[in-house]
């Protein structure tokens, strides 16, 4: 059955005008099919447009690596490499993904292994670490944040780009931080190649031993 727009009368399906106030039917359907081409408020964006306003920047680089960490709709552990989080200092990468608690554990496990060891080489270590895991890890962040948007309900378009500028994205101001910490490693660098290397033969305090003259 057909409904009349100016008054609510159903009509068949092959009806051009309403059999009671006579409004010709194909315009009342016509006006219909208008309106409900406009998008309403509830709209909400598409799995893909999520995950790229999420990742923000490099958002094709990313999509491509965590096809490798989804089998069938599941998850799976992926060898990948991710240069930034190892050639960058890693808790600094972290930080600049909004990855708060890796940035954490990135930025004391590197000092407290130093410290238990002894050994310096152990940021190294740690930085090969970031470089193995740092994708896989990005995927699952992405992942847990975008699936409570999603679950969020009365969550319309404009709501879920707000959720997602908030929790996603990049935080610039990082970068510069990781300059400002390579100029003071490069400056203290050239300060000890300057100085050379210490003299282990003296010890502090201690004046050096004069040469002794043989007669």
């Amino acid at each position: 059955m057909m409904l009349c727009s100016q008054c609510n009368q159903q009509n068949p399906e092959e009806a051009r005008f309403c059999h009671q106030c006579g409004a010709k039917l194909a315009e009342a359907t016509a006006a219909a099919e208008t309106v409900s081409e406009i998008p309403t408020a509830r709209s909400v964006l598409d799995d893909e447009t999520l995950w790229r306003q999420f990742i923000g920047p490099n958002a094709d680089h990313y999509l491509t690596v965590f096809k490798k960490f989804s089998s069938n709709g599941r998850p799976k552990f992926a060898l990948s490499w991710n240069w930034p989080a190892f050639l960058y200092i890693s808790f600094l990468w972290f930080l600049y993904r909004k990855m708060y608690l890796h940035a954490f554990v990135y930025a004391v496990g590197p000092m407290i292994s130093t410290y238990l060891t002894g050994d310096f080489s152990a940021g190294i270590v740690w930085s090969i670490m970031a470089g193995a895991t740092a994708n896989y890890l990005y995927y699952w962040h992405c992942r847990e944040h975008i699936g409570e948007i999603k679950k969020a309900e009365r969550m319309d378009r404009v709501a879920q780009e707000t959720a997602l500028k908030e929790s996603g994205g990049v935080q610039p101001y990082v970068i510069w931080v990781g300059v400002f910490f390579y100029i003071i490693f490069l400056a203290t660098l050239v300060k000890m190649i300057q100085e050379g290397p210490p003299d282990l033969d003296r010890s502090p305090g201690r004046p050096a031993k004069q040469a002794v003259r043989l007669s």
